[in-house]
């Protein structure tokens, strides 16, 4: 069971990705931890890592493939993955399907811009503990400070309204391409094409997870 989560920045990717990874017992797999975990093992694929990074450059899609094809190799994802926030752009996704690296499903998170703003401009963090507040969801007990503490609460800078309108045209403009690709692959009648799936990323979080475990339970069958 090999699956990948694709939706806006605060669609809930990576807390579904998660659950989904625990419920069914197999990996999680982010490209961020992937890189982070190559970089201080010290592969070769690391290494070129590191040095994209240092230098200021992007990191390849070339690197990233194998960044995920060494990942997919290592015992936890005998079972299966569950990918978040990868493939990001069109030009990933031609790769991940020329690396041979075979996806069960593609699965869109479905969440209005509207509510992705909400979500994310009302976001508020303790920042010695980590702690997360939401202005309207999960409101401190008292305005703009840590339940445990009284300290101030802040704004992650990318939480800012007007970061969170570049970061969604940024999706739409990058990432959204990816969903036609992956609904024409399947179309085509391609054996190796997975099966695209929209599921409504919309209330909370745990009426998100059900509708998830859902559509992969009908993989596992």
């Amino acid at each position: 069971m090999r699956c990948i989560l694709i939706g806006l920045p605060g669609s809930g990717k990576g807390t579904q990705a998660a659950s989904l990874a625990a419920k069914f017992g197999i990996a999680h797999i982010s490209t961020g931890d992937m890189m982070r975990a190559a970089i201080e093992r010290g592969t070769e694929i690391g290494l070129l890592a590191r040095k994209a990074m240092e230098s200021g450059g992007l990191v390849s899609d070339d690197i990233v493939i194998g960044l995920v094809r060494d990942r997919i190799r290592e015992p936890d994802c005998q079972d299966g993955f569950v990918m978040d926030g990868f493939p990001r752009t069109l030009e990933q996704a031609v790769a991940l399907r020329k690396a041979h690296i075979r996806i069960d499903y593609a699965i869109e998170l479905e969440v209005s811009e509207r509510d992705v703003m909400d979500r994310m401009s009302g976001r508020r963090v303790h920042p010695a503990s980590g702690r997360v507040y939401h202005v309207k969801f999960n409101p401190p007990r008292l305005p703009d400070a840590d339940d445990v503490t009284g300290e101030p609460l802040v704004q992650r800078s990318d939480d800012r309204e007007d970061v969170v309108k570049e970061r969604i045209s940024a999706y739409n403009s990058r990432t959204l391409p990816i969903i036609s690709y992956y609904v024409d692959w399947e179309r085509s009648g391609d054996p190796e094409a997975p099966r695209f799936v929209k599921v409504n990323g919309q209330g909370s979080a745990a009426g998100v997870r059900e509708r998830l475990a859902a559509v992969v339970s009908e993989v596992k069958v």
